[in-house]
């Protein structure tokens, strides 16, 4: 083996090398949680349309914020750390995070609108009015981030030349 060279087995990647793959799922994570914070910040406590959980007392409606809230929290704290240990290593692939982000962005919107909303019912947007416009912009909105995400993680793959999961 050349001298300075990194073993083949084992060990931490090397500096200074973009890691596509890792960008992406980290801004991922921070977009998810961006979204889920924007939507517990604004439909929960700003406009009191919802809590996470409806489906039960009051009290039980704002420990299910409480516990949205924590996740949230979490994610865009283990998300900024793992976004600094790529600033640190010099392996950030900038294309890659913005792409990354997006997808965050709307894949949690869009699992909130379809799943949390719609497949189990545990909250709605909106109550007392004909959810129906609510549902079309939210869905709508989520949509149109994920396929922005994907637009960008097509182009940046293109211009990289690559960049599986694990690069």
């Amino acid at each position: 083996m050349a001298s300075g060279a990194a073993p083949r087995h084992g060990g931490p990647p090397p500096r200074n090398i973009p890691r596509p793959g890792r960008s992406l799922a980290v801004f991922a994570l921070i977009g998810a949680a961006l979204m889920a914070a924007v939507d517990e910040i604004v439909f929960h406590q700003i406009l009191h349309w919802h809590h996470f959980f409806d489906r039960s007392t009051p009290g039980v409606g704002l420990l299910s914020d409480g516990l949205l809230h924590t996740a949230e929290v979490i994610a865009l704290v283990a998300g900024g750390a793992l976004y600094a240990d790529l600033r640190r290593s010099g392996s950030l692939s900038p294309p890659h995070a913005r792409a990354g982000f997006l997808l965050g962005l709307g894949g949690f919107q869009l699992f909130d609108g379809i799943v949390d909303h719609k497949l189990l019912r545990v909250h709605q947007i909106r109550y007392g009015v004909d959810v129906t416009p609510y549902d079309w912009a939210w869905n709508g909105a989520g949509l149109l981030l994920l396929l922005a995400g994907a637009v960008l993680a097509v182009r940046a793959r293109r211009r990289t030349g690559g960049g599986g999961a694990g690069a």
